[in-house]
């Protein structure tokens, strides 16, 4: 019945684009319509890299879901890099970081089995990483809470950790391929690879073109909603950005995988925390207003705490329901924080 609904639902790109081409609605209803079109944007880019991955093998497959899972995020941010919306940039990635910790490990654990058994030793690698990342991105976020946050000097700061960011994230991406199986034939039974690249293909344009819409319509929605641009982008942009990887995470742990579901929900904090911030950060650069990586203490807060209470939560190796809960109302908890954080 989900996926009917998300097959039906891709309609709701079109329209949305047709609307913003022949209409000209109000912006708070093309905001409104571009994050419901990107939900089931992001389904289709997951779905089209998973068949994709039954024809190359596990090692190119991994890749393709490493480079394309969180793709709806990175043409966001590369949008708003353009609108010159950096607060919104940092927001939605360090949203990103969060969410996945919190909301979707929360959630995987809560409907779940209780009580079954984690690959601790990875999970705990994994939320090391961020942990690791939000101390790197410290040194140019604290020259940013003096002055202005978005100076070019700033900038040219942040590439130094950029680097070191994607560095480490290669590194540790190789290290990963090379100790799953060598095979690299296995059984596709669905798309067949030509379709899966068009798929992919077509709905990545579709994406940036939507996810276009969403970004020129935030700051309308913001004023409409009296919300501010931080809440919006740190709570509402993230989610959405990953709405792919937060569903396919609840659905696996329903079906009693616990280790692939918590491993999706952690590990894609890290791809975002070493692979998205860096990528996004060097790609700035090409436009006129390169991003600095300036996070505002609330959002280093809110990600390294996140990384570091889910280490303690889960350090028995074991799942429970109520931890899931405990997780939730944690994340419930910071998104209260961010709505009287206000914009910078």
């Amino acid at each position: 019945m989900a996926r009917r609904l998300l097959w039906a639902s891709l309609a709701l790109a079109p329209v949305t684009i047709l609307v913003d081409v022949l209409v000209h609605p109000d912006k708070t209803v093309l905001f409104v319509l571009a994050a419901a079109s990107l939900v089931p944007l992001a389904w289709l880019i997951g779905e089209a890299t998973e068949h994709a991955g039954e024809h190359t093998g596990p090692r190119i497959g991994g890749l393709l879901n490493a480079s394309f899972g969180n793709a709806p995020e990175v043409i966001i941010a590369v949008i708003a890099v353009n609108d010159n919306l950096p607060g919104v940039v940092r927001g939605s990635m360090a949203g990103s970081v969060v969410s996945n910790i919190l909301l979707v490990l929360g959630l995987a654990l809560l409907v779940g089995e209780d009580r079954a058994e984690l690959d601790l030793r990875s999970l705990l690698g994994q939320l090391g990483l961020v942990i690791f990342a939000v101390l790197l991105l410290t040194i140019p976020s604290v020259a940013g809470w003096h002055g202005d946050p978005n100076r070019h000097s700033l900038a040219l700061l942040s590439i130094g950790p950029a680097v070191v960011l994607l560095g480490v994230y290669l590194v540790v991406t190789i290290a990963e391929i090379r100790r799953r199986p060598a095979h690299e034939v296995t059984n596709a039974t669905g798309w067949s690879l030509r379709l899966s690249l068009v798929v992919l293909g077509v709905t990545t344009v579709v994406t940036a073109l939507v996810s276009e819409i969403l970004v020129h319509s935030l700051q309308a929605f913001a004023e409409a909603a009296h919300l501010s641009e931080f809440f919006i982008s740190i709570v509402i942009v993230a989610i959405v950005g990953n709405a792919a990887e937060h569903g396919g995470a609840v659905v696996i742990a329903r079906r009693g995988k616990m280790k692939l579901a918590t491993e999706i929900a952690i590990s894609s904090s890290a791809q975002v925390a070493l692979l998205v911030i860096p990528v996004v950060t060097l790609a700035s650069f090409a436009f006129k207003n390169p991003l600095a990586l300036a996070f505002r203490p609330i959002e280093l807060i809110a990600m390294g705490g996140a990384a570091a209470f889910v280490a303690f939560v889960i350090r028995d190796g074991r799942s429970r329901r109520w931890e899931g809960a405990l997780l939730i109302a944690v994340y419930g908890g910071l998104v209260v924080a961010f709505y009287f954080a206000g914009d910078r």
